[in-house]
């Protein structure tokens, strides 16, 4: 890519594992591709992305740099905050602190408008208890937990920043606002860069301050239970105090949604107020499957250990009867956690802290699941209460509350990835990552047909391309149903409004445009771009 015609090129290199930290190997083949451009004068250079190559059996690492010729890399900037104070004139409410809300009001204050964030979950801090008591307890408060909380469900799960939503936004932007408010540098410049669980909180506490800091306000343990409209235009929201039930309401000149994949309420109160603003949409269920870290780098790796490579990733897909099967969510040195957003039903999730370095790797295992596939026992009980678009949220809870039925407590059900093939119980579980506990159980039995047998298939065909992915050590853990929302929040393309509320701004995940941290924050940014657009 070319900056400034001659004085900023990037370049690709690609090296060894061994002479990645040589600074002589590095400036040699960075000079040798330079010359290739027949530039010979002196360069100094920026390492901005690391991409590692385990094809064909040798371990390769694929790396770009920034080559200033001529000049500095000290005058290069890619990013400086534009935030200001909120001067009070303008104000927007915002549903939901996770990474659509957050970037969404952070996008705000570079025009001075006041956010006003609603959270129904504590602050990281408090949540952090309510997360622990899930597993020492077996307590879900259904208002904090995995998924609800200040940062959203990404906050305790992982941290991921990878995303292919290039054309959604500036993602250098997204992850250049991160290590502003104390992420690593390092997610700048890996290929596939991720925060860590143990670090995650933090950054998003600094978000928090600086948002009020300008002048912007955070409302905890408040659950919007009503919106206010009138002729068809949104006004405000009706809170209620999730400790007292104290209920209020609130105004302002903008409403931006942006609740996650797991808040099902408000998908009921847009569905009595403009039941044809929401549409069924696709979405995907399975499993997590859990293997041996060191069992996953030896396939990755092709049995070639590096302490520079880390914990191995993989990226698996596969059509089984005209739907996909596929992995989400890989966690390399991670862990499965306990993500129910209620008491009566068991989902899990996966999660790894920056360093990466538990002994276990882990990804959900998810079958495409289209509205067509939802037996008519849902389908029927969305009509009779006049919320048809909701079909597949009735399914899901469904699956979620059947996997409490064959656990225990938050115990989780779970199998052998070879008994789950062969239709067996497992006599003996292999050690797991996930806290809350493990049960026995036959998933293949329970998990309805239209889902395990293609997730039968599925780990057939992944074992193909990946051997030694199907162990006697690989454990399967259900159920995991949050990966996307089965509903969408129809917006008008070019205003971003909801279509049947004007003055409501769907954003996110929860409301079916987005699917990650990153390019939640870029539909979070864009929506609120539009609110912009609107109110100066």
């Amino acid at each position: 890519m070319l900056y400034n015609d001659t004085m900023i090129k990037e370049i690709s290199i690609t090296v060894l594992p061994k002479d990645e930290k040589s600074p002589k190997i590095i400036k040699s083949l960075l000079k040798k591709e330079l010359n290739k451009l027949g530039i010979k004068d002196d360069f100094e250079s920026v390492f901005i992305k690391k991409s590692i190559d385990a094809r064909h059996g040798q371990v390769k690492l694929h790396l770009r740099y920034r080559v200033f010729i001529g000049e500095s890399p000290a005058d290069y900037k890619s990013f400086v905050p534009s935030w200001k104070n909120a001067n009070g004139n303008k104000s927007v409410i915002i549903v939901g602190s996770g990474p659509a809300g957050l970037f969404g009001a952070l996008k705000l204050l570079e025009k001075g408008i006041k956010p006003i964030i609603i959270e129904r979950g504590q602050e990281t801090s408090l949540r952090k208890k309510e997360i622990a008591l899930i597993s020492t307890k077996n307590v879900v408060n259904p208002n904090s937990n995995y998924c609800f909380g200040e940062g959203g469900a990404g906050t305790f799960s992982d941290g991921k920043l990878y995303t292919r939503s290039n054309k959604r936004g500036n993602i250098d932007k997204i992850l250049n606002i991160f290590v502003e408010f104390g992420a690593d540098k390092k997610i700048l410049t890996d290929a596939h860069p991720h925060i860590g669980t143990n670090k995650l909180p933090t950054v998003i506490n600094n978000m928090r301050y600086k948002i009020c800091e300008l002048g912007g306000e955070f409302h905890f343990n408040s659950q919007v239970v009503d919106f206010i409209v009138q002729d068809g235009f949104a006004k405000g929201v009706v809170i209620q105090n999730t400790v007292t039930n104290q209920k209020e309401n609130l105004f302002a000149d903008s409403i931006l949604l942006a609740t996650g994949h797991s808040a099902s309420d408000i998908y009921t109160l847009i569905a009595n107020k403009s039941p044809s603003s929401l549409q069924a949409k696709t979405f995907a269920v399975g499993v997590r499957v859990e293997h041996p870290r060191a069992l996953i780098d030896s396939i990755q790796f092709h049995g070639k250990t590096d302490e520079n490579l880390g914990a191995a990733e993989y990226r698996l897909t596969t059509q089984v009867n005209e739907r996909g099967v596929y992995s989400f969510c890989m966690c390399p040195g991670g862990f499965v956690v306990p993500s129910s957003s209620s008491p009566d039903e068991i989902v899990v999730n996966g999660m790894s802290s920056a360093e990466r370095n538990s002994k276990w790797s882990n990804a959900a295992i998810v079958v495409e699941i289209r509205p067509e596939d939802i037996s008519n026992e849902f389908v029927n009980q969305a009509e009779k209460n006049n919320h048809k678009e909701l079909a597949g949220l009735y399914y899901r809870t469904y699956l979620e509350k059947l996997a409490k039925q064959n656990g225990n407590n938050q115990a989780a059900p779970c199998q052998k990835l070879c008994d789950f093939l062969n239709g067996k119980l497992s006599d003996d579980l292999p050690s797991t990552s996930y806290t809350a506990g493990v049960v026995s159980s036959r998933l293949d039995e329970w998990i309805p047909e239209h889902i395990s047998s293609r997730l039968k298939q599925g780990f057939i065909n992944f074992d193909k391309n990946m051997k030694g992915f199907i162990s006697e050590d690989a454990l399967l853990i259900a159920m995991e149903t949050r990966t996307s929302t089965p509903v969408r929040i129809l917006r008008d393309k070019e205003t971003f409004e909801c279509e049947g509320i004007k003055n409501l701004y769907p954003a996110g995940e929860g409301s079916g445009y987005s699917g990650g941290i990153v390019s939640s924050a870029m539909d979070g940014e864009n929506a609120c771009e539009k609110i912009i657009e609107r109110l100066l």
